[in-house]
């Protein structure tokens, strides 16, 4: 008989803590802001030959927005942001640089921290071609007049 009170009580106790249910994960607050695009393609790009994009972002809330950290990837991808809080209605931009020494199809990540925490992050990507060897053409004209 006490193996039965113990299975129930066991079952009960399961039951309840199954039952419990988490509001915060049910819907998700709305961000504070907008972006005018959460993905930008360079397209093809030099290798060599550092290129930058603007985000836009836009504080859509009533509350002032802090963007506390920006931070990217690794270390070609360089973000450069404001650090003075954003009010509402009001715009802020946040610069995104990329150097690429290597060649081909890249893909890069920009995390920005905000408000409490909270976290959105964006991407960039593109294709880099390898540059010519030789990129400047030889002067014929210079081994004429050495000689």
């Amino acid at each position: 008989m006490k193996k039965f009170y113990f299975i129930l009580l066991l079952v009960c106790a399961s039951t309840i803590i199954y039952a419990q249910t988490d509001n915060k994960s049910a819907t998700p607050a709305p961000e504070p802001f907008t972006v005018n695009a959460e993905h930008h393609d360079f397209g093809k790009i030099v290798q060599g030959k550092p290129v930058t994009y603007d985000f836009v972002i836009t504080n859509v809330s009533k509350e002032t927005l802090k963007l506390s950290d920006v931070h990217a990837s690794c270390g070609c991808t360089t973000p450069v942001w404001s650090k003075d809080p954003v009010a509402p209605g009001a715009t802020t931009k946040i610069n995104v640089g990329f150097n690429a020494m290597g060649y081909g199809p890249f893909e890069k990540s920009i995390t920005i921290t905000y408000n409490d925490g909270q976290t959105k992050v964006l991407t960039i990507k593109g294709e880099v071609r390898k540059t010519a060897d030789n990129s400047v053409p030889g002067n014929s004209v210079l081994e004429l007049l050495k000689q």
